[in-house]
């Protein structure tokens, strides 16, 4: 783990625009620098660049970071390898903490197995250009499978002698372990006689390359005269500490760039579907190889993009790969869409016979929306009425997975129409799921009614919690927290044991709404509230300084919006410290009480139709609301507002 005066010193070394200089082309604009978004295809620049403030964002796509969440959006990396690239640029060297006498053991082992690996891809891609039998076999098979050479050098194909001996014999010749053969699953151990086996022996290639550039696994295919009667014509590597087929994606690390760029991912079934598409030029495609998709690799793509398009052939088989995984992606958050391709053609074969432009032309043009394509296929052709009402079931349970609510009422309205079933079954029908989906994740359902509000049912409010226009004041307190929190508002405020202190803004924000148990209900700006008040005394400590450089880069993407963004209304741009900012923080303050109240008198409302019939509950609640309201129109005059009864 690298220690944290390490991590403060590449953050204070980085310059954003030296940082950012090596991908976009930059040019002055004021006191900041301008250039178009890496991030997406743009022609008029709107990603800027400030120096002074060491971040940097695009104010079209809203993309940005401080350095170290640049790189790591820009080159896919996690943390700690964004720290280490930006070290190695400014030649930091990296102190990393002590580790335990087991975990430098599992690290120790780790790194073997990866070296391991390195070194059998280098193995496998050297014998198939550098070798008589790779030449005629092994490159002769790609190239008529159609790729060219720079394709088959950009994933790294490779190729194993059919000798089954050879790859261990070299790598012990060249002091490679045993051990780690057999770990990484290139080897195995033959019962008879213990003899170690290349597991891809007389096979093609497929190095599996992880999303950080390192080699985890490999797949072999058998050539197409060998295939005859085999029934297995891949082997692939077998799970290890470095290699989980579950959590891998065939082509991540050469698409993720582009996924990212396109904000669309295209997922296909197997290696040479990738790489066909890859060299007709559509970068932004993975392949899971035959499996089901597991909730890993759904959030490995989630994290480049929400969309995502099935692309398999139009057969049986096609249909059903096209069917695995969908629900588990619906539910998180996937918006997918379903392009069946031509009979008699599969990803590999199409992309080898049209142009990048043609294959999206025709993706645009005959991709459908999942539940739409869910709908055609459940019902084409069905009678009786018992398998119609278990398709519409189906079908009313994948809706069920959708979190967004706008999205699933959209889906209801499809189904009333194409359906012909009325709009309250369906919702009978969907609430009933969402509640099974509920209990079977521990949580409370939110049952879903013609008119409910767009907010996602594992997400209900709580009694008192404000709505909407709620949490765009809670964003306004928070951005006056990281832009303002350390500023001094009070100065000698008797405590009760009759000490003057001074007041930060952020220890009046946290006084007064502890004052009558309030909380800032987003889980980032509460953080943000408690970090700020916890360091304000702290010797020359600047809120805004602290957040864009923070450590967890959720904190710093949001106080990197927050100091970039146009201010959410002309009170908030204010000049340090005086009586403009502690008038601002008070009015604020008023407005998230009034917001609070005002969520809890829609509760009470509804509370109150349900009452009807018991006096005492209601008697009750009714109390309970006129206190309430009387509070939110004691706000509403010193917010100077008008009263609403």
């Amino acid at each position: 783990m690298i220690d944290r005066p390490t991590v403060d010193r590449i953050m204070e070394t980085a310059d954003i625009v030296e940082v950012v200089s090596e991908f976009v082309s930059l040019r002055k604009s004021g006191a900041n620098y301008k250039g178009l978004c890496p991030f997406h295809n743009e022609r008029t620049p709107s990603f800027y660049v400030s120096p002074s403030r060491g971040i940097c964002k695009c104010f079209s796509c809203g993309k940005g970071g401080n350095p170290v969440g640049f790189i790591m959006e820009h080159e896919q990396m996690t943390y700690p390898e964004a720290l280490r690239w930006l070290a190695k640029k400014y030649g930091i060297e990296i102190k990393e903490r002590e580790l335990s006498d087991e975990e430098k053991r599992q690290e120790s082992d780790r790194e073997s197995m990866f070296i391991v690996n390195e070194w059998a891809a280098d193995y496998f891609e050297g014998l198939l250009h550098g070798s008589a039998d790779g030449a005629a076999i092994g490159l002769q098979y790609f190239r008529s499978r159609g790729f060219r050479d720079d394709t088959i050098r950009k994933f790294r194909l490779g190729f194993s002698l059919s000798d089954r001996e050879a790859l261990p014999r070299e790598a012990l010749r060249k002091g490679y372990k045993e051990e780690f053969l057999l770990k990484t699953g290139i080897c195995y151990k033959r019962e008879n006689d213990g003899k170690l086996i290349d597991r891809f022996a007389g096979r093609v290639i497929f190095p599996w390359i992880g999303i950080s550039g390192k080699t985890v696994a490999f797949g072999g295919r058998k050539l197409d005269q060998a295939t005859k009667g085999v029934q297995q014509k891949y082997v692939n590597s077998p799970d290890s500490e470095v290699y989980h087929k579950d959590r891998q994606l065939y082509g991540i690390f050469q698409a993720k760039k582009s996924i990212a760029k396109e904000n669309c991912v295209y997922m296909v079934e197997g290696y040479t579907d990738v790489i066909s598409m890859h060299q007709s030029g559509i970068e932004n495609v993975v392949a899971n190889s035959g499996t089901a998709l597991s909730v890993h690799q759904i959030r490995i793509l989630r994290r480049f993009t929400p969309n995502v398009v099935l692309l398999y052939d139009g057969d049986e088989a096609g249909i059903h790969a096209a069917m695995r995984g969908t629900d588990m992606m619906l539910a998180e958050g996937m918006n997918i869409k379903v392009l069946m391709l031509p009979e008699g053609e599969d990803p590999d074969s199409f992309a080898r016979k049209h142009t990048a432009k043609d294959f999206r032309e025709y993706v645009e043009k005959h991709r459908k929306d999942f539940i739409d394509f869910k709908i055609d296929l459940m019902l084409r052709g069905v009678s009786d009425p018992i398998k119609r009402a278990e398709a519409v079931n189906s079908i009313i349970q994948s809706i069920s997975l959708i979190k967004d609510q706008i999205v699933r009422a959209t889906y209801i309205n499809l189904c009333v129409n194409r359906l012909g079933i009325n709009e309250p079954t369906i919702i009978s029908t969907l609430n009933r799921f969402i509640r099974s989906n509920m209990e079977n994740e521990g949580k409370v359902a939110q049952p879903v009614t013609a008119d409910t509000p767009a907010r996602p049912p594992a997400e209900p409010l709580s009694p008192a919690t404000p709505q909407e226009q709620g949490s765009v004041v809670e964003r306004m307190i928070a951005r006056l927290i990281v832009k303002h929190g350390g500023e001094i508002i009070y100065r000698d405020v008797e405590t009760e044991e009759g000490e003057l202190i001074n007041l930060t803004l952020a220890q009046f924000v946290s006084y007064n709404l502890g004052e009558d148990n309030l909380r800032l209900e987003n889980p980032a700006y509460a953080r943000i509230l408690e970090e700020v008040t916890e360091h304000s005394n702290d010797p020359g400590f600047s809120s805004e300084l602290y957040f864009t450089r923070h450590a967890d880069v959720e904190l710093s993407n949001i106080a990197t919006q927050m100091v970039m963004d146009v201010p959410l209304a002309k009170s908030l741009r204010i000049k340090n410290g005086g009586d403009a900012l502690r008038n601002e923080t008070e009015h604020l303050l008023l407005d998230f009480r009034k917001d609070f109240i005002e969520g809890r008198l829609r509760q009470l409302k509804a509370e109150i139709s349900k009452a009807a019939g018991d006096y005492d509950t209601m008697r009750r609640l009714m109390a309970e609301y006129a206190d309430a309201q009387e509070k939110r129109n004691d706000l509403a005059r010193l917010l100077g507002n008008d009263i609403v009864t």
